[in-house]
Protein backbone atom coordinates (compact mmCIF):
# COMPACT_ATOMS: atom_id res chain seq x y z
CA UNK A 1 0.00 0.00 0.00
CA UNK A 2 1.35 3.46 -0.90
CA UNK A 3 2.17 5.76 2.05
CA UNK A 4 -0.21 8.46 0.76
CA UNK A 5 -3.10 6.01 0.50
CA UNK A 6 -2.49 4.71 4.02
CA UNK A 7 -2.40 8.25 5.43
CA UNK A 8 -5.72 9.04 3.76
CA UNK A 9 -7.22 5.85 5.15
CA UNK A 10 -5.97 6.65 8.63
CA UNK A 11 -7.27 10.23 8.42
CA UNK A 12 -10.74 9.04 7.40
CA UNK A 13 -10.81 6.56 10.25
CA UNK A 14 -9.71 9.28 12.68
CA UNK A 15 -12.60 11.48 11.59
CA UNK A 16 -15.15 8.70 12.01
CA UNK A 17 -13.67 7.77 15.39
CA UNK A 18 -13.56 11.35 16.67
CA UNK A 19 -15.67 10.57 19.75
CA UNK A 20 -13.17 7.84 20.61
CA UNK A 21 -10.28 10.24 20.36
CA UNK A 22 -12.30 12.72 22.40
CA UNK A 23 -11.69 10.71 25.53
CA UNK A 24 -8.51 12.79 26.03
CA UNK A 25 -10.93 15.69 26.77
CA UNK A 26 -8.64 18.32 25.25
CA UNK A 27 -6.93 19.18 21.98
CA UNK A 28 -3.15 18.73 22.13
CA UNK A 29 -1.06 21.88 22.42
CA UNK A 30 2.53 22.45 21.28
CA UNK A 31 3.80 22.01 24.84
CA UNK A 32 1.84 18.77 25.16
CA UNK A 33 3.46 17.43 21.99
CA UNK A 34 6.93 18.41 23.21
CA UNK A 35 6.34 16.83 26.60
CA UNK A 36 5.10 13.65 24.95
CA UNK A 37 8.21 13.49 22.75
CA UNK A 38 10.46 13.93 25.79
CA UNK A 39 8.65 11.21 27.71
CA UNK A 40 8.91 8.87 24.72
CA UNK A 41 12.66 9.50 24.44
CA UNK A 42 13.18 8.75 28.12
CA UNK A 43 11.07 5.60 27.90
CA UNK A 44 13.44 4.12 25.31
CA UNK A 45 16.22 4.04 27.93
CA UNK A 46 14.07 3.00 30.89
CA UNK A 47 13.95 -0.46 32.40
CA UNK A 48 11.52 -2.93 30.76
CA UNK A 49 9.42 -2.90 33.94
CA UNK A 50 8.70 0.78 33.38
CA UNK A 51 6.61 -0.08 30.36
CA UNK A 52 3.97 -1.53 32.67
CA UNK A 53 4.19 1.19 35.32
CA UNK A 54 1.18 2.99 33.91
CA UNK A 55 -1.98 0.93 33.53
CA UNK A 56 -3.76 0.50 30.20
CA UNK A 57 -5.81 3.45 29.00
CA UNK A 58 -9.55 2.73 28.90
CA UNK A 59 -10.86 4.21 25.64
CA UNK A 60 -13.96 2.03 25.26
CA UNK A 61 -15.89 2.41 28.52
CA UNK A 62 -16.02 6.26 28.45
CA UNK A 63 -17.43 6.13 24.93
CA UNK A 64 -20.36 3.83 25.69
CA UNK A 65 -21.24 5.25 29.12
CA UNK A 66 -23.06 8.42 30.06
CA UNK A 67 -21.21 11.65 30.88
CA UNK A 68 -21.68 15.35 31.62
CA UNK A 69 -20.01 16.51 28.41
CA UNK A 70 -20.36 15.99 24.66
CA UNK A 71 -18.05 16.13 21.67
CA UNK A 72 -19.20 18.33 18.79
CA UNK A 73 -17.66 18.72 15.28
CA UNK A 74 -14.83 21.24 15.02
CA UNK A 75 -12.91 22.28 11.87
CA UNK A 76 -9.50 22.18 13.62
CA UNK A 77 -7.60 18.99 14.45
CA UNK A 78 -8.55 16.71 16.15
CA UNK A 79 -11.91 17.71 14.58
CA UNK A 80 -13.92 17.84 17.81
CA UNK A 81 -14.57 20.22 20.64
CA UNK A 82 -15.65 19.17 24.09
CA UNK A 83 -18.75 20.94 25.40
CA UNK A 84 -19.62 20.61 29.06
CA UNK A 85 -23.31 20.40 29.84
CA UNK A 86 -24.84 22.68 32.50
CA UNK A 87 -24.79 21.50 36.09
CA UNK A 88 -27.89 22.24 38.16
CA UNK A 89 -28.44 22.19 41.88
CA UNK A 90 -29.79 18.82 43.09
CA UNK A 91 -33.43 18.58 44.12
CA UNK A 92 -34.09 17.20 47.58
CA UNK A 93 -37.27 15.17 48.02
CA UNK A 94 -37.31 13.94 51.60
CA UNK A 95 -34.30 11.64 52.04
CA UNK A 96 -33.76 11.45 48.26
CA UNK A 97 -31.40 13.70 46.32
CA UNK A 98 -32.23 13.97 42.62
CA UNK A 99 -29.69 15.32 40.16
CA UNK A 100 -31.72 16.70 37.25
CA UNK A 101 -28.70 18.01 35.36
CA UNK A 102 -28.70 17.08 31.66
CA UNK A 103 -26.28 14.38 30.55
CA UNK A 104 -25.07 13.19 27.17
CA UNK A 105 -27.77 10.56 26.85
CA UNK A 106 -30.47 13.00 27.96
CA UNK A 107 -29.40 15.30 25.14
CA UNK A 108 -29.53 12.39 22.69
CA UNK A 109 -33.03 11.51 23.92
CA UNK A 110 -34.21 15.07 23.36
CA UNK A 111 -32.47 15.20 19.98
CA UNK A 112 -34.03 11.88 18.96
CA UNK A 113 -37.51 13.04 20.00
CA UNK A 114 -37.06 16.32 18.10
CA UNK A 115 -35.80 14.59 14.95
CA UNK A 116 -38.65 12.07 15.06
CA UNK A 117 -41.25 14.82 15.62
CA UNK A 118 -39.99 16.91 12.70
CA UNK A 119 -39.66 13.92 10.35
CA UNK A 120 -43.17 12.68 11.11
CA UNK A 121 -44.62 16.16 10.61
CA UNK A 122 -42.94 16.37 7.20
CA UNK A 123 -44.17 12.87 6.31
CA UNK A 124 -47.74 13.74 7.37
CA UNK A 125 -47.61 16.92 5.30
CA UNK A 126 -46.31 15.06 2.26
CA UNK A 127 -49.02 12.41 2.68
CA UNK A 128 -51.76 15.05 2.85
CA UNK A 129 -50.48 16.82 -0.27
CA UNK A 130 -50.29 13.50 -2.12
CA UNK A 131 -53.81 12.57 -1.01
CA UNK A 132 -55.21 15.86 -2.27
CA UNK A 133 -53.45 15.31 -5.57
CA UNK A 134 -54.77 11.74 -5.77
CA UNK A 135 -51.31 10.17 -6.00
CA UNK A 136 -49.07 8.16 -3.69
CA UNK A 137 -46.37 10.01 -1.70
CA UNK A 138 -42.87 9.80 -3.11
CA UNK A 139 -39.35 9.37 -1.77
CA UNK A 140 -38.72 9.13 1.96
CA UNK A 141 -42.37 9.85 2.79
CA UNK A 142 -43.40 6.79 0.79
CA UNK A 143 -40.78 4.61 2.50
CA UNK A 144 -41.80 5.71 6.02
CA UNK A 145 -45.48 5.23 5.19
CA UNK A 146 -44.69 1.70 4.02
CA UNK A 147 -42.87 1.02 7.30
CA UNK A 148 -45.81 2.34 9.31
CA UNK A 149 -48.31 0.21 7.43
CA UNK A 150 -46.14 -2.90 7.71
CA UNK A 151 -45.58 -2.52 11.47
CA UNK A 152 -49.27 -1.79 12.02
CA UNK A 153 -50.80 -4.45 9.81
CA UNK A 154 -48.25 -7.26 10.05
CA UNK A 155 -46.78 -6.87 13.55
CA UNK A 156 -49.06 -4.98 15.93
CA UNK A 157 -52.64 -5.87 15.01
CA UNK A 158 -52.13 -9.64 14.43
CA UNK A 159 -50.41 -10.01 17.82
CA UNK A 160 -52.45 -7.59 19.91
CA UNK A 161 -55.68 -9.16 18.70
CA UNK A 162 -59.15 -7.85 17.89
CA UNK A 163 -59.94 -4.22 18.67
CA UNK A 164 -56.25 -3.51 19.08
CA UNK A 165 -56.24 -0.16 17.26
CA UNK A 166 -55.86 1.69 20.55
CA UNK A 167 -52.38 0.22 21.05
CA UNK A 168 -51.09 1.18 17.60
CA UNK A 169 -50.02 4.78 18.46
CA UNK A 170 -47.92 3.71 21.46
CA UNK A 171 -46.27 0.76 19.71
CA UNK A 172 -45.51 2.74 16.54
CA UNK A 173 -44.04 5.55 18.66
CA UNK A 174 -41.87 3.04 20.55
CA UNK A 175 -40.64 1.52 17.27
CA UNK A 176 -39.64 4.77 15.59
CA UNK A 177 -38.27 6.34 18.77
CA UNK A 178 -35.98 3.37 19.45
CA UNK A 179 -34.98 3.24 15.79
CA UNK A 180 -34.09 6.95 15.81
CA UNK A 181 -31.97 6.61 18.97
CA UNK A 182 -30.20 3.56 17.53
CA UNK A 183 -29.37 5.37 14.29
CA UNK A 184 -28.15 8.50 16.10
CA UNK A 185 -25.63 6.28 17.86
CA UNK A 186 -24.10 5.38 14.49
CA UNK A 187 -23.54 9.01 13.48
CA UNK A 188 -20.05 10.44 14.13
CA UNK A 189 -19.96 12.44 17.39
CA UNK A 190 -23.27 10.83 18.37
CA UNK A 191 -24.06 8.55 21.28
CA UNK A 192 -26.41 5.59 21.63
CA UNK A 193 -28.93 6.39 24.34
CA UNK A 194 -30.35 2.87 24.04
CA UNK A 195 -26.96 1.64 25.23
CA UNK A 196 -27.92 3.03 28.64
CA UNK A 197 -29.73 0.53 30.86
CA UNK A 198 -31.72 3.36 32.47
CA UNK A 199 -33.18 4.31 29.08
CA UNK A 200 -34.07 0.77 28.06
CA UNK A 201 -35.47 0.05 31.54
CA UNK A 202 -37.74 3.10 31.27
CA UNK A 203 -38.99 1.95 27.87
CA UNK A 204 -39.60 -1.52 29.30
CA UNK A 205 -41.48 -0.08 32.30
CA UNK A 206 -43.75 1.87 29.95
CA UNK A 207 -44.49 -1.35 28.10
CA UNK A 208 -45.07 -3.15 31.41
CA UNK A 209 -47.63 -0.53 32.46
CA UNK A 210 -49.33 -0.72 29.06
CA UNK A 211 -49.51 -4.52 29.22
CA UNK A 212 -50.98 -4.60 32.73
CA UNK A 213 -53.54 -1.87 31.98
CA UNK A 214 -54.52 -3.75 28.83
CA UNK A 215 -55.09 -6.88 30.93
CA UNK A 216 -57.18 -5.03 33.52
CA UNK A 217 -59.29 -3.39 30.84
CA UNK A 218 -59.84 -6.58 28.86
CA UNK A 219 -60.49 -9.00 31.74
CA UNK A 220 -61.79 -7.00 34.65
CA UNK A 221 -61.67 -9.15 37.78
CA UNK A 222 -60.37 -11.99 35.63
CA UNK A 223 -57.07 -10.08 35.61
CA UNK A 224 -56.39 -11.57 39.05
CA UNK A 225 -56.01 -14.95 37.34
CA UNK A 226 -52.82 -13.64 35.73
CA UNK A 227 -51.40 -13.16 39.25
CA UNK A 228 -52.94 -15.93 41.34
CA UNK A 229 -53.04 -19.34 39.70
CA UNK A 230 -56.33 -21.16 40.24
CA UNK A 231 -57.30 -23.89 37.76
CA UNK A 232 -60.92 -25.02 38.12
CA UNK A 233 -60.27 -28.00 35.86
CA UNK A 234 -57.92 -29.67 38.35
CA UNK A 235 -59.04 -31.98 41.19
CA UNK A 236 -60.05 -29.99 44.26
CA UNK A 237 -57.09 -31.25 46.32
CA UNK A 238 -54.57 -30.19 43.65
CA UNK A 239 -55.81 -26.63 43.33
CA UNK A 240 -54.37 -25.23 46.60
CA UNK A 241 -51.05 -26.98 46.03
CA UNK A 242 -50.62 -25.59 42.53
CA UNK A 243 -51.86 -22.22 43.76
CA UNK A 244 -48.92 -22.05 46.18
CA UNK A 245 -46.44 -23.27 43.57
CA UNK A 246 -47.57 -21.43 40.45
CA UNK A 247 -48.65 -18.06 41.86
CA UNK A 248 -45.05 -16.97 42.57
CA UNK A 249 -44.13 -18.16 39.08
CA UNK A 250 -46.92 -16.02 37.59
CA UNK A 251 -45.77 -12.97 39.55
CA UNK A 252 -42.12 -13.47 38.57
CA UNK A 253 -43.18 -13.92 34.95
CA UNK A 254 -44.75 -10.46 34.94
CA UNK A 255 -41.39 -8.89 35.74
CA UNK A 256 -39.15 -11.11 33.63
CA UNK A 257 -40.85 -9.91 30.43
CA UNK A 258 -39.98 -6.20 30.80
CA UNK A 259 -36.58 -7.23 32.21
CA UNK A 260 -35.89 -9.21 29.03
CA UNK A 261 -36.97 -6.23 26.89
CA UNK A 262 -34.61 -3.88 28.71
CA UNK A 263 -31.60 -6.21 28.78
CA UNK A 264 -31.96 -7.36 25.16
CA UNK A 265 -32.00 -3.83 23.74
CA UNK A 266 -29.26 -2.58 26.07
CA UNK A 267 -26.92 -5.54 25.50
CA UNK A 268 -27.25 -5.61 21.71
CA UNK A 269 -26.65 -1.88 21.25
CA UNK A 270 -23.72 -1.85 23.69
CA UNK A 271 -22.01 -4.98 22.36
CA UNK A 272 -21.86 -3.74 18.78
CA UNK A 273 -20.22 -0.47 19.79
CA UNK A 274 -17.65 -2.26 21.93
CA UNK A 275 -16.66 -4.41 18.95
CA UNK A 276 -16.36 -1.38 16.65
CA UNK A 277 -14.30 0.58 19.17
CA UNK A 278 -12.04 -2.43 19.74
CA UNK A 279 -11.26 -2.60 16.01
CA UNK A 280 -10.73 1.17 15.86
CA UNK A 281 -8.32 0.86 18.77
CA UNK A 282 -6.40 -1.81 16.85
CA UNK A 283 -6.10 0.55 13.88
CA UNK A 284 -4.27 3.14 15.98
CA UNK A 285 -2.34 0.48 17.87
CA UNK A 286 -0.78 -1.04 14.74
CA UNK A 287 -0.34 2.22 12.83
CA UNK A 288 0.88 0.40 9.72
CA UNK A 289 -0.38 -1.67 6.81
CA UNK A 290 -1.76 -4.28 9.24
CA UNK A 291 -4.36 -1.65 10.24
CA UNK A 292 -6.22 -2.36 7.00
CA UNK A 293 -7.59 -5.57 8.52
CA UNK A 294 -9.18 -3.92 11.60
CA UNK A 295 -10.40 -1.08 9.37
CA UNK A 296 -12.26 -3.51 7.10
CA UNK A 297 -13.67 -5.40 10.07
CA UNK A 298 -14.81 -2.16 11.75
CA UNK A 299 -16.56 -1.13 8.53
CA UNK A 300 -18.34 -4.48 8.25
CA UNK A 301 -19.43 -4.37 11.88
CA UNK A 302 -20.77 -0.85 11.33
CA UNK A 303 -22.88 -2.15 8.46
CA UNK A 304 -24.09 -4.94 10.73
CA UNK A 305 -24.89 -2.35 13.40
CA UNK A 306 -27.13 -0.59 10.88
CA UNK A 307 -29.11 -3.81 10.51
CA UNK A 308 -29.16 -4.32 14.29
CA UNK A 309 -30.57 -0.79 14.77
CA UNK A 310 -33.65 -1.73 12.74
CA UNK A 311 -33.82 -5.27 14.09
CA UNK A 312 -33.81 -4.29 17.78
CA UNK A 313 -36.53 -1.68 17.28
CA UNK A 314 -38.57 -4.32 15.44
CA UNK A 315 -38.05 -6.96 18.15
CA UNK A 316 -38.98 -4.56 20.96
CA UNK A 317 -42.22 -3.66 19.16
CA UNK A 318 -42.98 -7.28 18.26
CA UNK A 319 -42.52 -8.58 21.81
CA UNK A 320 -44.49 -5.69 23.28
CA UNK A 321 -47.36 -6.54 20.92
CA UNK A 322 -47.15 -10.22 21.85
CA UNK A 323 -47.20 -9.44 25.59
CA UNK A 324 -50.24 -7.20 25.19
CA UNK A 325 -52.04 -9.84 23.11
CA UNK A 326 -51.23 -12.59 25.60
CA UNK A 327 -52.63 -10.78 28.62
CA UNK A 328 -55.75 -9.70 26.76
CA UNK A 329 -56.49 -13.33 25.93
CA UNK A 330 -54.98 -14.87 29.09
CA UNK A 331 -56.82 -17.81 30.62
CA UNK A 332 -56.05 -20.83 32.78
Amino acid sequence: MKPGMFKSLLAATLLLAAPLAAQDHAAPTDSTVQDSAAVAAQAQHAAPEAEHAAGPVDIITPHITNSDHMEVPWPVFPFFKEVHLPKWEPIHVGPLTLDMSPSKHVVMLLLGATVLFVVMLLVAGAHQRASRAGVAPKGAANAIEAMILYIRNEVILPNVGHHGEGFVPYLLTAFFFILTLNLLGLVPYGSTATGNISVTATLAILTFITVELAGIRAQGLGYLNTIFYWNNELPILMRPLLFLIMSPVEIIGKFTKPFALAIRLFANMTAGHIVVLAFVGLIFTFGNVISVGPFVMATLVMLLELLVAFLQAFIFTLLSSVFIGQIREAHH
